[in-house]
């Protein structure tokens, strides 16, 4: 329940704080006066949508407080966020509005707790319902039907509907995996078909030693220069150990050298080692004479090797241009897309196990949605009956009302187009409700709606902004019992026009304009006086003071009829009251 709501330089409030209480309570005043100003701050406090209009001019903040009696399903509530209640039932919610030069922020707060826009729109639906006129619209709008009819069905409806919610999401992800592949298939058979070439094409290059290339241009250079490497052995074989002409080799010089070193050896034993050096160096060169010597016989040309090993090694550089560009990149290559086709020719999902998939999700689905309808005609069944019980008192006892459920598309939130079907005339036929209804009509018809869902949302404040608009005489009486018997299970703040609304009411306030002077400077002998527009609420305390505002609400001036009249609604509201308790 709201206790108390403080206001500061919001709209044209400059300063305001208000007390309500308990069962009705009434806002009344003339037109313009202000009365939806209250409403807005309600609004606002518990994070409706805020713009720079409402901080009032000359300001550059507006703060708004309400402090919330709250049940045990709040305080638990709270409890989860881990915010404290104050006095061991209260809550106090704020939000503090700043503007700029280019934008306008807004800070919530829950017993000075900096919250978020998610959580002030939990805790709005734990603590108030506004009906406003602009609801009127929503009345046609299917989603916003299915939301009201929904909210007013049992558990088993609402668990369904979540059932209903995991089934779509299950199908969403079921298409849209199929959809991916389907779309990705073509380009998976172009892969498949690349893959499969390049497999073969250096699968048949038979690739195994990343050398290979290099090995075989080093025989290629060997097979093409067979004559120069003959011609270069025989010579090296000449000049190091045996040649036809007399010149002597290198043999020859060592032997020569060594006779010479092994005679002074005689006469110095310390040339012992030079003349061993001398005699493996003499082995070594014969051995190396012997071995180029060698060489230089085994030398054939061979043509068909050599055209093998330049073949092969045109096959290698191609390979190297398309995958390596080294013949050791290009085997890790050929290693990769082995895997890739092998993963690509043995998908674990084919097309067809996903359209499985996807056919059995959307049974799923419309199972749960088949059984969400089903659910949802008997809650649009009890609702109408209920409906029409609340609608006889408010002078409609001859209306037909139906909630008409009609197959769609299944989304996340079943498949059902609901309409609200509607004839207050006895022989029309039943049509929706936004597209006949008048104005008084749709009031009482919201107001009716309310009372149905007043025992199934568990909020305690319940707001009006001018229900009872293009409704007079006994519809106006009927309307104000109706808001006073919702007001005996629930806190119900009213604006109205309605002298027999605001006759009804537990506590009555007066919402008026003033104009006030107001110095603009530092100081008042520096500055100049202007005027501004605020607006004020009074609460209507005594006998006097209530009647003086129904009868100006009724007549338009305290003229002794019109006090007379003010003393009969009264008297007729306070006979009502006695007899309802």
């Amino acid at each position: 329940m709201l206790s108390v709501l403080r206001i500061e330089n919001f709209a044209l409030v400059d300063r305001l704080e208000l007390s309500f209480g308990a069962g009705l309570n009434v806002l009344t005043g003339e037109t313009g006066a202000g009365k939806s100003i209250i409403l807005d701050a309600i609004d606002a406090v518990l994070g409706g949508k805020v713009s720079s209009r409402l901080v009032r001019t000359g300001t550059n903040r507006a703060i708004v407080e309400g402090t919330f009696t709250v049940n045990a399903a709040v305080a638990a509530w709270l409890s989860e966020q881990e915010i404290d209640l104050l006095d061991t039932n209260s809550v106090v919610v704020s939000r503090e509005i700043t503007i700029n030069s280019s934008n306008v922020r807004s800070r919530s707060r829950m017993n000075g707790v900096l919250v978020n826009r998610q959580m002030m729109a939990e805790i709005r639906d734990r603590l108030v319902e506004i009906t406003a006129q602009g609801q009127t619209v929503q009345v046609g709008q299917s989603a916003q039907v299915r939301e009201w009819l929904d909210a007013y069905g049992d558990e088993r409806l609402w668990q369904q509907r979540q059932a209903v919610g995991a089934a779509f999401s299950q199908h969403h992800q079921a298409y849209q995996l199929l959809e991916k592949r389907r779309t990705s298939d073509r380009q998976r058979l172009q892969q498949l078909d690349l893959l499969t070439y390049q497999v073969q094409e250096l699968g048949d290059a038979n690739l195994s030693d990343g050398d290979e290339l290099d090995q075989l241009q080093q025989e290629h250079q060997r097979l093409n220069h067979v004559v120069e490497l003959q011609q270069m052995s025989y010579k090296v074989y000449q000049a190091l150990y045996q040649n036809d002409e007399e010149t002597p080799t290198t043999t020859d010089l060592l032997g020569d050298s060594e006779a010479t070193l092994n005679d002074m050896v005689d006469y110095d034993s310390q040339l012992q080692h030079l003349l061993d050096m001398v005699r493996d160096a003499q082995a070594t060169i014969a051995e190396v004479a012997r071995q180029i010597n060698t060489y230089g016989e085994s030398l054939e040309a061979d043509p068909q090797r050599l055209e093998e090993v330049e073949q092969r090694i045109r096959e290698l550089k191609q390979i190297c241009r398309k995958y390596g560009p080294t013949l050791s990149e290009a085997i890790a290559h050929y290693h990769r897309i082995q895997g890739e086709l092998a993963q690509l020719n043995d998908s674990e999902q084919s097309i067809e196990n996903l359209e499985v998939q996807e056919r059995e999700c959307w049974q799923k689905l419309t199972k749960a949605c088949d059984k969400l309808t089903k659910l949802r005609r008997t809650a649009a069944n009890t609702l109408a009956a209920e409906l029409i019980g609340e609608l006889k008192p408010l002078a409609m006892d001859k209306v037909q009302f139906q909630v008409e459920i009609a197959p769609t598309t299944p989304t996340a939130t079943g498949a059902d187009k609901i309409t609200f079907m509607f004839s207050p005339n006895p022989g029309e036929p039943l049509q929706p409700l936004s597209a006949i209804a008048s104005g008084g009509e749709m009031s009482r018809f919201l107001l009716a709606l309310k009372a149905c869902f007043s025992q199934a949302d568990g909020v305690e404040t319940m707001v009006f902004d001018e229900i009872d608009v293009g409704v007079s005489g006994r519809v106006a009486q009927a309307i104000a019992e109706k808001l006073y018997q919702l007001s005996q299970g629930h806190q119900v703040l009213c604006v109205t026009h309605q002298p027999l609304v605001a006759a009804m009411a537990d506590r009555h306030f007066r919402v008026s304009k003033q104009v006030i002077h107001q110095v603009k400077g530092k100081k008042e002998s520096n500055g100049h006086r202007e005027e501004r527009t605020v607006v004020r609420v009074t609460a209507l305390d005594n006998l006097s003071k209530r009647r003086e505002e129904l009868a100006q609400l009724a007549g338009g001036k305290s003229a002794q009829d019109a006090i007379a009249f003010a003393d009969s609604l009264l008297a007729q509201a306070a006979d009502y009251r006695g007899k309802t308790h």
